[in-house]
């Protein structure tokens, strides 16, 4: 047994994310600068589902994005309404004092958008090209340099955003022309792969060769499926140093979006690949846009890579739980924290950090509680009425009665003005 002890000792080491590789670039809004790549965080971004026209609730539906934790924030510029509206909203932000960056999302014709509106060019922070719809034949030079030469003008960085759906037809035609003469051609999907990693390492090369520096370039290949996302991305990152945004591109709704999305994700950042990330979620009716910035949150959170929020631990909940308290309370204990971390950021630097255990039976319940830097452990189904409190990994005392769940949060809050006050 102790042989076996030694042995498992010498290989076991603890799991962390491989060191990015990429070169770090910036956008910026004022006085605000938010750097990406190299040893910059990871960051989140998300984007508007509103009419970009409509620039009061463009900029409220940014306002709340950027304080549920999105750094930056992507717009629809499609049509010359929605570039003259771009000046508005950014400066309907600036009055509300959310200088989160914007970036101009263009297909098609933003060629001309971001010549004939120098106002909206000025307004945004960064640009969004999608190399497959910047034009055909000759157009497609032209265009794509017609943007470039925008960026440059106005000093802004620019994400060559490759999409699966919307690949540059011409060129995978070619390269599936060139694999069919092959003795031995390669697998359609295949072909893709090459075919989207070329159309954004060749259009970020175009890019540098018209004036941008490779600091000002971010790449993005985006694909629907999981396994299609990582084989690219890993290419994309061997070929290449240039900040890397991922994300799926459809992800899907609820669950299934959620899922896929923290799947393909977790794997490319624990490689070191990614230095921004969007959840695109469809939201289901009803629901508040916000869920696809606090998704990717948690996927950073989880994977050790920052903290956001408080953390909170709970049991799943057994045949020893039937009480729905422990659920109840570490609900409350949860949407408390969240609510309160807009001011808690100012007041209590550090406090995201903070680990907090609600547990709901006496099995793990010590055991986590202990770990936490607060946690309680519940009474399960038989056990006796009482509920002992852990505070940095010693009990401190035992609640009991009808006003548990609200003692407990008054801990939790003197607890944070006491530790991180």
């Amino acid at each position: 047994m102790r042989d076996e002890r030694s042995s498992l000792d010498s290989f076991i080491e603890p799991a962390r994310p491989a060191p990015r590789r990429s070169r770090q670039a910036s956008v910026r809004w004022g006085s605000r600068v938010v750097t990406m790549g190299g040893d910059a965080p990871v960051r989140v971004q998300a984007m508007t589902n509103t009419d970009t026209v409509d620039a009061i609730g463009t900029a409220i539906q940014v306002k709340e994005l950027a304080i549920a934790g999105s750094e930056m924030v992507r717009i629809t510029v499609n049509t010359p309404e929605a570039a003259a509206a771009v000046p508005h909203i950014r400066e309907q932000l600036d009055r509300m004092g959310i200088d989160v960056p914007l970036i101009g999302d263009f297909h098609y014709n933003g060629h001309r958008l971001l010549t004939d509106y120098p106002a909206c060019a000025e307004a945004l922070s960064k640009y969004r090209i999608n190399p497959g719809n910047v034009g055909k034949g000759d157009k497609h030079d032209r265009q794509f340099a017609q943007m470039v030469e925008a960026a440059v003008r106005h000093r802004k960085p620019v994400r060559i955003g490759v999409n699966w759906g919307s690949l540059d037809q011409e060129l995978l035609t070619e390269l599936m022309d060139e694999n069919a003469k092959l003795a031995e051609p390669q697998e359609p999907r295949q072909i893709m792969y090459r075919a989207i990693v070329l159309s954004a390492l060749s259009s970020a090369r175009r890019a540098e060769a018209i004036g941008l520096v490779p600091e000002q370039i971010i790449l993005s290949c985006k694909m629907s499926g999981v396994q299609d996302l990582i084989s690219v991305y890993r290419a994309l990152a061997r070929q290449s140093d240039y900040a890397l945004h991922l994300g799926l591109t459809e992800a899907g709704m609820g669950t299934k979006g959620t899922v896929a999305s923290a799947t393909a994700l977790a794997v490319l950042l624990q490689e070191g690949i990614g230095d921004t990330i969007r959840v695109s979620l469809t939201p289901q009716p009803g629901e508040a846009r916000t869920q696809e910035v606090v998704v990717a949150l948690e996927i950073l959170q989880s994977l050790g890579l920052r903290s956001f929020n408080p953390s909170v631990t709970a049991c799943p909940g057994c045949g020893r739980t039937t009480s729905t308290t422990f659920q109840e309370l570490a609900k409350q204990i949860d949407d408390f924290l969240r609510a309160q971390m807009p001011v808690w950021k100012a007041l209590y630097p550090g406090v995201e950090t903070m680990k907090v255990a609600v547990m709901g039976c006496i099995v793990n319940g010590p055991g986590e509680s202990k770990h936490a830097d607060i946690g309680i452990s519940l009474p399960g189904t038989g056990e006796a009425p009482a509920a002992p409190v852990f505070i940095d990994g010693e009990k401190a005392l035992t609640l009991r009665g009808e006003g548990i769940a609200t003692e407990f949060q008054a801990l939790v809050e003197k607890y944070i003005e006491k530790r991180f006050g």
